[in-house]
């Protein structure tokens, strides 16, 4: 790259005063500002607990029966709380679980699983921290959950 010492002895007497202006003028833009970067509030992680009770509310709004929340956090390194719910119907439990899945992908809650959805006696939706349970009431006491986890406090909701 050439000075500006070098560009104005290279050039003719009457372009002198332009191609100095030029040069002048590029060097000003090639000053590199810094911009003060305003600190961005990061949002808050979303509280597991919270959406557990979000879920247990969709599947009581959707008349979902013997509807429970194990805090699971200290009994179980897989997850923090299970919502399980009964469904009357598989339509039902499909219902459910989209809504949770809806719910749950507002507030950063991705899906990382989903089991059972085609069947509908049994859906399972894992969302890492937590798990939602929609059963029938033939399956729900078959496996019995709540007495599996017997350890788990209950959450009011």
């Amino acid at each position: 790259m050439y000075s500006i010492g070098v560009v104005i002895t290279a050039t003719p007497f009457f372009l002198r005063n332009k191609v100095l202006a030029k040069a002048v003028a590029k060097k000003k833009t090639a000053v590199k500002k810094t911009a003060i970067k305003k600190a961005v509030p990061k949002p808050a992680a979303p509280d597991s607990k919270d959406f557990a009770i979000e879920a247990a509310r969709i599947a009581g709004t959707l008349n979902c029966t013997d509807i429970v929340i194990l805090d699971l956090k200290g009994v179980s390194p897989a997850t923090d709380y299970f919502v399980i719910a009964t469904g009357t119907s598989d339509r039902q439990m499909r219902t459910v679980a989209d809504d949770a899945c809806e719910a749950g992908h507002k507030i950063g809650f991705n899906r990382f699983g989903r089991a059972g959805y085609e069947k509908g006696k049994w859906i399972l939706i894992d969302f890492v921290d937590v798990v939602v349970h929609v059963f029938d009431k033939e399956y729900r006491g078959f496996y019995d959950l709540e007495l599996l986890w017997g350890d788990a406090k209950q959450v009011k909701w």
